[in-house]
């Protein structure tokens, strides 16, 4: 015999069933709401409180809350409702003067704000500025670079050389080449510390140097492998062994050879130009002025330095190079 408190039945519209749904489905919904309207479909399906609670993997009280709490206002009751706290102490007037002062006005002896001197010139404490400039996503402490190219040709460069990665030639061989110059063979003057738990890896601050190499690179667009030499000097000389590298790179017969390169001088000496112009297989395609940053091997290079060269320690230049050739060979492999 049924005993306890009869249900009340919870009947759906169309219109809140696809609500719930929508809310039950959608990745970006609180978990709590969607949790909910779980609940309520569910309800909604005739399922008693227990059956409900069963299959969510919640207690009755909690299935029983939210059922009462639709039947009373339907999908706003599925809302948490605002809860009880302390009055504002900040007016919307306060936080519009920290935000002016922060973007339109500096100190008078300093070139920006900081938490201190904020809170003393606006009267709050430096808790309430901190807050104010975390919530507006301010930070005036932080400043960044940027530099513009002057290029006359910048966009049709541009789009030349981001065709080309996009949607390369047929039958052809697309190479950024640049040099990463000045590597430093250094060595600590005291050995590594190793990590431990609770303790990051140290170094001395200071070291020994042991002289440079430049790093000569040509990577492959279309199969990210890096064609590597390390030459002592960084000169038009040197890029010209490079090239020959490269002639010896197995192509295809008749296959075309593109290179993107920055306008450094190595790469226009009359030597090169004539030796570009004596092999019309080349194409050259040179990046913007001030816009390095369109040539994929500096990603390369900014991978090799984080990952072998900054933290490494050589005691010469031979093993600064063999350790820069070994990296080559396993990244290419």
């Amino acid at each position: 015999m049924r005993t306890g408190r009869p249900v009340k039945p919870l009947k759906l519209s169309a219109e809140e069933r696809e609500t719930l749904q929508r809310w039950a489905r959608r990745p970006k919904s609180a978990q709590r709401l969607a949790q909910r309207a779980r609940i309520v479909l569910l309800c909604g399906d005739g399922l008693t409180n227990t059956a409900v609670a069963r299959q969510v993997r919640m207690t009755m009280q909690t299935v029983s809350k939210w059922r009462a709490r639709f039947l009373r206002d339907r999908l706003d009751g599925l809302s948490d409702e605002p809860r009880p706290g302390a009055p504002r102490e900040i007016t919307d007037e306060q936080v519009e003067t920290v935000l002016t002062r922060t973007l339109e006005a500096t100190p008078a002896n300093a070139t920006h704000w900081s938490v201190r001197s904020m809170s003393a010139a606006s009267g709050l404490s430096r808790s309430a500025v901190h807050r104010i400039w975390r919530a507006f996503a301010l930070q005036p402490h932080r400043s960044e670079t940027f530099k513009l190219s002057k290029d006359p040709l910048f966009i049709e460069k541009v789009r030349d050389i981001v065709g080309l990665y996009m949607n390369p030639p047929a039958h052809a061989l697309v190479l950024c080449v640049d040099e990463k110059s000045q590597v430093q063979a250094l060595d600590r003057t005291q050995p590594l510390l190793p990590m431990m738990p609770g303790q990051c890896a140290r170094r001395t601050h200071d070291y020994e140097r042991h002289g440079t190499t430049s790093l000569f690179a040509a990577l492959d667009v279309a199969t990210g492998k890096v064609i590597g030499r390390c030459h002592r000097r960084h000169r038009h000389q040197e890029f010209l062994k490079f090239l020959e590298l490269i002639d010896q790179h197995p192509r295809e017969p008749q296959m075309q050879i593109h290179l993107v390169m920055d306008n450094c001088g190595t790469h226009k000496a009359p030597r090169i130009q004539r030796r570009f112009a004596r092999r019309p297989y080349y194409h050259v395609h040179f990046t913007p002025t001030s816009a390095s940053w369109l040539n994929l091997v500096e990603r390369f290079f900014g991978k090799i330095t984080t990952q072998r060269i900054r933290r490494g320690t050589f005691r010469s230049v031979p093993a600064l190079e063999q350790a820069i050739m070994d990296y080559l060979e396993h990244h290419n492999r």
